[in-house]
């Protein structure tokens, strides 16, 4: 499924309305019929309950007088408080504002602190709060009056109802404006914008609900919307399906370069979830020194000694038999608890421009291309890029705060800078290629806010990339196939105490649940 910024979505609209014909005023009514029927099956029935209607000046608040009028009609008590006075109103929301004082309906316009007291009053015996303040359109800061609306709408203990997006939220970045209304629904139109789906505003939409509203569906799938929702049916398109007559030389061959001391356990969660996944032969190549504690840590892993420095850290002279071992592999994972050292550092720059086999790139690799980034450039095959934002941070010369602000601009500029496929990990992680597609994954849980799940993420990508995936396609189901793992570990163990070895035991469940369907 897309979802559209909200400039493609004003962008659709305009197709709908001149080169479709559909009038503005259709594609409100089916706005404002959509979420009246979210509060009836929600409430059950509406006859004789109060249900306050909060109205912006725009075709969001539009779109709230047609709700108004479709629940008047089903017995409820209405009340509209619009945001500034009847005159300033426009358009196909003028046409809906006159229908409804034609009609009867209550509509109080909200102008002076007088008025305040009357829609606390109303606030306080409703069973049911609409937000048709604000739509997709909005920018600059929520102060003043849409201030005190959106904290008397969030102090109501009963159902709150967003037309389209929650007033406050950017409907780009997720990022809160000033404040925003914290809604139990939210009866998005069209398509989902990626604000819904990524933190914080994500917090604030409470049960996403796509509502049709008549938009021709060929405009809703056009490839010039860049911005794609992961779901579990797509990923079931692209997984492989194993032949009854495989063995585990045709399943694939996974190398990881990866541990140092004190941090052997990086390396041995993305051996152990890329064997996991499904690839057939996985090798861990670790200093030398830590050789038998990671035979010891691994069962179903082979190992391999490399030189290392006086750090125990692998060294520069393990570059040619680095390069032996992916010669031999489908995929190369590098970086998991490596060490950074600057002989280390070194000797991942020249692996990433040496190796001959797609790469995963993670953790301390990812601090080697502090200050060299160029070089991703010079990779024979398209690397994947893992980084949490505190790396980004240090990859784009960025700081955390900027990386977060806008965390989909972010990955897609990187992307498209490095020749590489970008993972940007977080509670929504953001998987972009170079050509500019994103892609956002929803699935995932608190309880994998913990160390070492994202070693875990760079071994189900290499695993996956193993079986024949494509770098692109392996990026996008790794991601999904780590969330629904943490899922599944969470729903039988709960989110406090989780760690990453329960994602890793989770994968085989994920994939054949996906699988499954």
């Amino acid at each position: 499924m897309k979802a559209a910024t909200a400039a493609e979505m004003r962008k659709i609209d305009q197709i709908v309305i001149k080169t479709f014909g559909i009038p503005g005023t259709v594609l409100m009514e089916n706005a404002g019929v959509e979420t009246a029927r979210q509060v009836v099956a929600t409430l059950g029935t509406v006859e004789n309950k109060m249900i306050c209607i909060f109205a912006g000046k725009g075709n969001n608040g539009g779109d709230g007088f047609v709700v108004a009028r479709h629940l008047f009609n089903q017995g409820a008590k209405i009340k509209v408080f619009l945001l500034g006075v009847k005159s300033a109103i426009s358009g196909d929301a003028k046409v809906n504002l006159d229908i409804i004082i034609r009609m009867g309906i209550s509509v109080i316009e909200v102008s002076h602190s007088r008025d305040w007291e009357k829609v606390k009053i109303a606030a306080t015996f409703a069973e049911c709060l609409v937000d048709a303040l604000l739509g997709t359109g909005f920018t600059g800061e929520v102060s003043g009056d849409l201030a005190q609306a959106v904290e008397i709408i969030n102090k109501s203990d009963k159902l709150k109802v967003a037309v389209d997006i929650p007033t406050g939220i950017d409907a780009d970045t997720g990022q809160i404006r000033g404040s925003a209304v914290r809604a139990d629904y939210t009866v998005t139109l069209g398509l989902p914008k990626p604000g819904l789906l990524i933190y914080p505003g994500a917090g604030c939409v409470g049960k996403l609900i796509m509502a049709d509203i008549g938009i021709p569906v060929k405009l809703l799938t056009d490839n010039s919307i860049k911005q794609n929702i992961i779901t579990s049916g797509s990923i079931k398109e692209i997984l492989a399906i194993r032949q009854p007559d495989a063995h585990k030389g045709t399943t694939g061959k996974v190398t990881v370069i990866a541990g140092s001391q004190g941090l052997t356990g990086a390396a041995a969660l993305t051996s152990m979830a890329a064997s996991r996944t499904g690839a057939g032969l996985v090798t861990l190549g670790t200093a030398e020194s830590l050789n038998d504690i990671m035979e010891a840590k691994l069962t179903e892993v082979m190992t391999r000694s490399l030189p290392e420095t006086v750090g125990r850290t692998i060294g520069r002279k393990a570059l040619p038999y680095i390069e032996e071992m992916a010669l031999k592999s489908d995929v190369l994972a590098i970086g998991p608890g490596l060490g950074r050292q600057d002989e280390t550092m070194a000797l991942v720059r020249e692996t990433i421009m040496k190796a001959e086999c797609p790469l995963v790139i993670d953790a301390d690799a990812l601090n080697a291309l502090v200050g060299h980034t160029e070089i991703l450039n010079q990779a024979k095959a398209l690397p994947i890029l893992t980084p949490h934002p505190g790396e980004m941070a240090r990859l784009t010369g960025l700081s955390v705060k900027d990386v977060s602000k806008d965390c989909v601009t972010t990955a897609r500029h990187a992307a498209g800078l490095w020749g590489a496929v970008v993972v940007l990990k977080g509670a929504r992680t953001i998987i972009a290629y170079p050509d500019g597609e994103v892609y956002i994954n929803t699935n995932g849980n608190p309880g994998m806010a913990t160390g070492g799940t994202g070693d875990v993420l760079t071994g189900v990508i290499a695993g996956l990339i193993a079986q024949g995936m494509t770098t692109h396609a392996a990026a996008i189901a790794g991601v999904h196939i780590h969330g629904l793992a943490g899922d599944i570990a969470a729903a039988t163990r709960g989110t406090i105490g989780l760690v990453a070895g329960d994602v890793v035991e989770a994968l085989p469940a994920a994939i054949l649940g996906i699988q499954n369907l």
